[in-house]
């Protein structure tokens, strides 16, 4: 099927309108809030002159909300003294007599550091934003109340198990008591510049539900193979389904090899031994949804300024060594997981200590905490550490409604929705009423008003959807078209947050295990590692069982045939116990071969990380070889680009012309690393972006979707490079058919036409990291338009090195440009022979304090390799001390 060639203009390919992408995306709905920081950011200027200039009001607000870190603070509440012990990175070790004390404290210090950041989230997640800026942000909290978040989290609440209750009531008290003496610049610098255009705002007490809600956040964030039903429908609709299904090959298990190799389900229990038999589940279902899908892709898009960039390439890595491949006879473990950059970082670096560890106060715990969360996510106590990737599981459908009034279509009868009505409250305005429609499917999604594509929604879905099973009868009529409705696991309440104190508290791998039970949603890839030698891996999750369809495409919700019909059980899901191999690596591959009888997902990354990490653990403890924490650190840094090392030779012995041969001359004798200063990576990859854009982005017949370039499209290239007439070789953005090696000089004279423009004449002088900037911007005032305010909460750009699909994984997209749109969040290696030995460094730092000297004091550190020590014992933790806050409960009257 030939498709219309789309107009694009290389060589600059300049960011399209439409573009939905990361950087389309704040621009795109990124824009009211600019609106309205813009006005802020004009009356705080003012307010900045009239005070004598920017120096004068940071003595006077930036110094009001740094937290007081030594001495003595007498608090309500409290049984007896804590102490808060910071290092010279700001980092905090908390000492407490009772679990009560401890989590009130660390309530109390996530408050000193990150309130601002709390409490944006939590107005993220009960759809308030419009409470703090203003109208501009009543679609966005429309879809999350839609969505129902905070609903969800308040009945999760009353579900959790009555340790987990009295958590979150201890950090929620902690909290408070901070805001009980803290308010507006006391609080954050952003909350003087929200008071000049929003002067009644006051921080809500904290409850237990504003920290369960950050879990949903979460689970949206690393939520599964939404966007790839997006591409999948946008794409065919031009180059028609057997085409987009190129787009989307078999995993390469011959070459990248899974998390878990063999193994099987026998009797209801996955067996690591056992030989499967038969093969796995899940139908291929092929439709061309693309009306359906163009405004679900609009609206989740809503989040992106907010939760940042998701999809196939956020990914993470982790792997896991025995003992007997490291030099200290012990594993060791390592991790980084890797999500949308944020300023501050995701993640707080905080120690958990009992100071008697007894059965009623059992916590000796180390690692990443998230402010507005109690416990820690990821690290270890004093016998087990862990680490987390993105399982990636197929946990959502859309599924399409014939919607008549309040009612919807099943098996030929009308079932009445539930409907409800929420109020929105406004900022500077009146409130909005909203009615929410809900099937037992989930809630319709197309109901959210305000985006131009709502009237494309279902229009365009054919049913029933070819290769899936057939439905009962004629689909019933398209109407206007149909609505869309999300299922979710995450909106169906659970226990994932008491998975959080289990692991936490874990000795052993059946108490590691027991806590992965619990986490329903987000599913993530657990790694585990203890004091006796042993590893480990355990795939979690509520992960849906679909028969005649694998959710691949847009769904009839009037087929009760379309339906889960359950959930694959805990002890069915891949696990591995002290392997042969004696490591584990886990980098969102794969998790096991096509035997496995349950389907999972089929959109998983495509393995180029995961096998660069288990290449570079095999070569390294070959013949005997042993790896260390500094071997760790280096493979966490490694640059090589897989697709580098296929294609770049294949280019560089194409013909040249004046124009290029000093640019192709860079690619003779390269080995695909791309360190910052890399010229050869900074011609390959613009010649990448040029190929993506003729190849991939200009078949689409839209600007909505644009391709993220990472190992998916070169699994793609690795097939077809034999056919140089097949389709995808076509260059969409010019008339005519064109052969590959035509593609490939047209994209080779355009990258280097694009970089002598940017970057100079001198090819030799070219470095990827001036491409590859990365930009730390803050949360909401970083956006504002407002180039002095910026400047106050941003850092960067920063040039950093690695890229998509790389294990030092700065993702980008080239559709965007070369910016990096998601990051190695944090990076730790914890030795389990000596926890004092082990390292980790954070995106940003400790605080969320702009200016503060913790702010920013890591990211140096994180862009170059460098980790810092990672005290753990007493001892230690006492040898690193540079402040100790004391927390007293306040002395009874009389």
């Amino acid at each position: 099927m030939e498709s219309a060639k789309c107009a694009l203009s290389p060589p600059g390919l300049a960011n399209r309108p439409g573009d939905l992408g990361p950087k389309a995306r704040r621009r795109l709905y990124g824009a009211p809030v600019r609106t309205f920081w813009r006005v802020a950011g004009v009356l705080g200027l003012v307010l900045l002159l009239a005070l004598g200039g920017l120096i004068a009001f940071g003595v006077h607000s930036v110094r009001a909300s740094f937290p007081q870190t030594s001495g003595e603070i007498a608090l309500p509440g409290l049984r007896a003294p804590v102490s808060v012990v910071r290092n010279d990175l700001g980092v905090p070790d908390i000492y407490a007599s009772s679990l009560a004390d401890l989590f009130y404290a660390e309530g109390y210090t996530h408050a000193q550091d990150r309130f601002w950041e709390m409490d944006v989230r939590r107005h993220i997640t009960a759809g308030r934003l419009s409470e703090m800026f203003g109208k501009s942000q009543v679609e966005t909290d429309s879809f999350l109340r839609t969505l129902g978040w905070r609903r969800i989290a308040e009945r999760e609440v009353g579900l959790l198990s009555d340790r987990s209750r009295a958590i979150l009531d201890a950090y929620s008290a902690g909290v408070n008591a901070y805001l009980a003496d803290h308010a507006g610049a006391q609080l954050s610098l952003e909350y003087a510049v929200l008071g000049l255009q929003n002067p009644d705002y006051r921080p809500e007490p904290w409850t237990p539900a504003d920290s369960v809600a950050w879990v949903k956040a979460l689970a949206w964030e690393l939520r599964s193979n939404m966007d790839d039903e997006v591409y999948r429908a946008i794409m065919s609709a031009s180059a028609g389904v057997d085409r987009t299904e190129e787009l989307f090959p078999p995993y390469p298990f011959a070459t990248h090899r899974p998390i878990v190799e063999g193994g099987a389900v026998v009797d209801g229990a996955f067996d690591q031994d056992a030989t499967a038999a038969g093969g796995g589940g899940g139908a291929n279902v092929l439709a061309d949804a693309r009306g359906a899908l163009l405004a679900t892709h609009r609206v989740a898009a809503l989040l992106d300024p907010w939760l940042g960039t998701s999809g196939e390439g956020i990914g993470s890595n982790s792997w896991v060594v025995a003992g007997d491949k490291t030099t200290t006879g012990k594993p060791i473990l390592a991790n980084d997981p890797h999500l949308a950059p944020a300023m501050p970082s995701l993640w707080y670096q905080a120690g958990l200590h009992c100071i008697t560890v007894t059965a009623d106060c059992d916590y000796d715990v180390s690692g990443w905490t998230m402010s507005g969360m109690p416990g820690v996510f990821i690290g270890h106590n004093a016998r087990v550490a862990w680490g987390f990737t993105n399982l990636g599981p197929d946990v959502t459908d859309l599924v399409l409604q014939k919607v008549d009034g309040d009612a919807y279509l099943v098996d030929g009868e009308q079932v009445p929705m539930t409907t409800r009505q929420e109020v929105i409250r406004v900022a500077g305005g009146e409130p909005v009423t909203i009615t929410v429609r809900e099937t037992a499917d989930g809630p319709l999604i197309s109901d959210v008003a305000g985006i131009d594509t709502y009237t494309a929604i279902g229009a365009d879905a054919p049913v029933p959807a070819p290769g899936s099973v057939a439905t009962r009868e004629a689909p019933p009529d398209r109407g206007s078209g149909y609505a869309v409705a999300l299922r979710w696991t995450a909106l169906q309440p659970s226990r994932t947050f008491d998975a959080f104190d289990l692991l936490d508290t874990a000795g052993d791998f059946t108490d590691f295990r027991a806590a992965a039970a619990q986490l329903n949603a987000p599913a993530q890839n657990l790694i585990y590692a203890d004091v006796d030698g042993n590893i480990g891996y355990q795939a979690p999750g509520q992960i849906p069982i679909r028969e005649g369809y694998d959710g691949k495409w847009p769904i009839p919700g009037w087929d009760s045939r379309y339906r889960w019909t359950g959930y694959i059980p805990f002890d069915a899901l891949p696990s591995v116990y002290n392997p042969k191999e004696g490591w584990i690596v886990t980098a969102n591959q794969a998790v096991i071969g096509p035997t496995y009888p349950y389907f999972i997902t089929d959109d998983w990354s495509y393995g180029a990380r995961s096998q660069r990490i288990v290449d570079l653990v095999e070569q390294a403890t070959a013949g005997g070889g042993l790896l260390d924490v500094p071997a760790m650190q280096r493979i966490q840094m490694d640059t090589v680009n897989e697709l580098a090392t296929f294609l770049a030779p294949k280019l560089a012995a194409l013909p040249t012309t004046p124009t290029t041969e000093a640019a192709v001359a860079l690619l003779r004798g390269w080995d695909g690393s791309q360190p910052a200063d890399s010229a050869p990576a900074a011609y390959f990859n613009a010649v990448w972006r040029q190929l993506v854009a003729r190849m991939f982005d200009g078949e689409s017949g839209t600007d909505l979707i644009s391709a993220d370039g990472g190992d998916r499209f070169w699994q793609v290239v690795y097939r077809i490079w034999d056919s140089p007439r097949d389709f995808w070789w076509d260059d969409k953005t010019v008339d005519g058919v064109q052969t590959r090696d035509e593609t490939l000089q047209a994209a080779m004279a355009a990258a280097a036409t694009e970089l002598q423009q940017t970057l100079g004449d001198d090819p030799s002088a070219w470095q990827w990291g001036q491409l590859h900037t990365l930009l730390l911007r803050n949360q909401t005032l970083g956006d504002s338009g407002i180039a002095p305010i910026e400047a106050l909460f941003n850092r960067g750009p920063i040039q950093t090195a690695g890229g998509s699909s790389i294990v030092d994984a700065t993702g980008w997209t080239p559709s965007d440009g070369y910016e990096v749109d998601w990051v190695p969040s944090m990076r730790q290696v914890v030795d389990l022979a000596n926890l004092d030995a082990s390292t980790w460094v954070n995106l940003t730092g400790a605080s969320g304090h702009a200016f503060d000297p913790h702010y920013d004091d890591q990211v140096e550190a994180w862009r170059t390799g460098t980790q810092y020590p990672w005290a753990y014992t007493p001892d230690a933790v006492r040898s690193a001390a540079v402040d100790t806050l004391a927390l007293v409960p306040t002395p009874s009257r009389g």
